[in-house]
């Protein structure tokens, strides 16, 4: 009786189909093909990024302009695909080890001056001269050096005497204190600060010994002088000395340009007329941080491939006119100024960079020159900033220009963009417009008979107010006329190979 009713429960119960709810079937199937849509869709999708990404990767390295403009590589993908080993390693990197000496207490200091054998006397021309006839200007800061005496100053002889700023009457004075304190600097480690762009960013990893040995001297006009009393602490010695931690800061008086970019320049590349006592100077930027030691900089740049000029290349660009041309996109300075300017060029002579070049690249960094003050350095100096005071201020525009009027006399060291990369922390600037020029698309908007239309968020802090956006006193050279017939110049192509300018 038991046997028969568990064999009936085992023929009916429990695991009998007829106790299963009718749509059970239904369901099996239903799952299983959910399931399965899921596994399709997810590989779908991992197959979507997985070719988006290699596009992405894809666009980064081609040679068509529409394609790597559209390549970012500052994103989050292309940082991760490159940690990961997809990136080729042929790319340039953005950082790499500089080769330092590894202890600056070791490091021998030749002695005496790299010899001059070119250029052994050079003076320099301090009174403007009167112009139409006996008529005296005021006094510009540059000078009213005329297209003969530019001409004139290419031509390398042993004793020369050029235009180089600080004309009498020009502006950017300095105050008593300061120059008697810049004299006693033979090695200097110099900055600026104009239009209070930025606050001073103290230097990191400098040796005792170094602090002994350097000056660090941050030149500002009036205006960040007080932006920089607001925001950080200034410290005032007992003979007038203002200093902002390491920094000694030194003020100049009249600003020389209308321009705030121009007058940054002014301590920038002719830094020997500021501190003439100094023998090594090493620039940086004011939006830097300098994180290397300038003493194994020295070393590293200067007296290990006895060189007394270094700059490093550019990350981008290797042609004038490809700087200009990244220029104009980023709003640098007035487009139809920046055009004229490489036309001068052009009709000069100047071409576009090419591997047949003695020159790894015609375009530098400008934001750290490390430099030996001698004759041959000091007028390099001299005329890349009589560029720079008579075109735009972009002075690498001008640089490449001028290593190609000296004829490959003038040796300098490039250095590669990796290494300067890893001499600086970057702190962005508080805006990135300093006048209003850098708007400008066209003639007539710079004449003030067109509107500008495409204002960005600095507009109203820049400078050249009330209608004016012609510089009065720098760039001048622009609109004198010239002694040539710019009308059919032509301005070679350019390939965008990168968004970046």
């Amino acid at each position: 009786m038991e046997n028969g009713d568990c064999g009936a429960d085992i023929e009916g119960g429990f695991f009998s189909p007829g106790r299963l709810p009718q749509d059970y079937p239904m369901k099996i199937v239903w799952k299983k093909g959910f399931i399965r849509l899921v596994l399709v869709g997810g590989i779908l999708w991992m197959l979507l990024i997985l070719v988006a990404s290699l596009f992405h990767l894809w666009s980064c390295h081609s040679s068509i302009s529409f394609f790597s403009a559209m390549c970012n590589k500052e994103s989050k993908l292309f940082s991760l695909m490159d940690n990961m080993g997809f990136t080729p390693k042929s790319q340039p990197q953005h950082r790499c080890q500089i080769p330092l000496a590894k202890d600056p207490d070791k490091i021998v200091i030749p002695k005496g001056r790299t010899p001059d054998t070119i250029v052994k006397n050079l003076s320099y021309v301090i009174e403007d001269e009167p112009l139409n006839n006996n008529f005296q200007s005021t006094p510009l800061f540059g000078g009213h050096q005329s297209w003969s005496q530019r001409e004139e100053s290419f031509k390398l002889k042993p004793t020369m005497k050029v235009h180089c700023g600080f004309i009498r009457n020009g502006g950017a004075e300095m105050a008593p204190a300061d120059i008697k304190y810049v004299k006693k600097c033979r090695f200097v480690v110099a900055s600026g600060i104009f239009d209070g762009y930025d606050v001073p960013h103290q230097p990191s990893n400098i040796s005792p010994r170094s602090k002994k040995l350097f000056c660090f001297l941050m030149v500002v006009d009036e205006i960040s002088l007080d932006f920089i009393k607001e925001n950080v602490t200034v410290r005032e010695d007992d003979k007038g000395g203002k200093w902002v931690g390491i920094w000694r800061l030194i003020p100049l008086k009249h600003p020389p340009y209308d321009e705030p970019r121009r007058n940054g320049k002014v301590p920038k590349i002719i830094t020997h007329r500021l501190f003439p006592k100094a023998q090594y100077s090493i620039w940086i930027d004011g939006k830097m941080e300098l994180i290397v030691d300038p003493l194994l900089m020295l070393e590293r740049y200067l007296w290990r491939g006895k060189y007394t000029f270094a700059i490093a290349q550019h990350k981008h660009h290797h042609s004038i006119y490809e700087e200009a041309d990244a220029n104009k996109r980023r709003k640098r300075y007035a487009r139809p100024l920046l055009d004229l300017h490489m036309k001068i060029y052009r009709y000069e002579g100047m071409d576009s960079w090419s591997p047949q070049k003695k020159t790894i690249s015609d375009v530098p960094e400008g934001a750290i020159i490390v430099r030996e003050h001698t004759e041959m350095s000091n007028l390099f100096s001299c005329l890349w900033f009589n560029e720079v005071n008579l075109f735009t201020p972009r002075d690498q525009l001008s640089f490449g220009y001028v290593v190609y009027r000296l004829k490959g006399l003038f040796e300098f060291f490039m250095f590669p963009n990796c290494e300067y990369n890893s001499l600086f922390v970057l702190h962005p600037h508080i805006r990135e417009h300093s006048s209003r020029i850098e708007w400008v698309t066209n003639w007539n908007q710079l004449k003030g008979n067109g509107t500008i239309s495409n204002k960005g968020k600095d507009w109203d802090q820049a400078s050249g107010k009330n209608g004016n956006l012609i510089e009065s006193r720098g760039g001048l050279g622009l609109w004198t006329p010239y002694p040539g017939n710019l009308d059919s110049v032509a301005l070679p192509p350019v390939t965008r190979t990168s968004k970046a300018g």
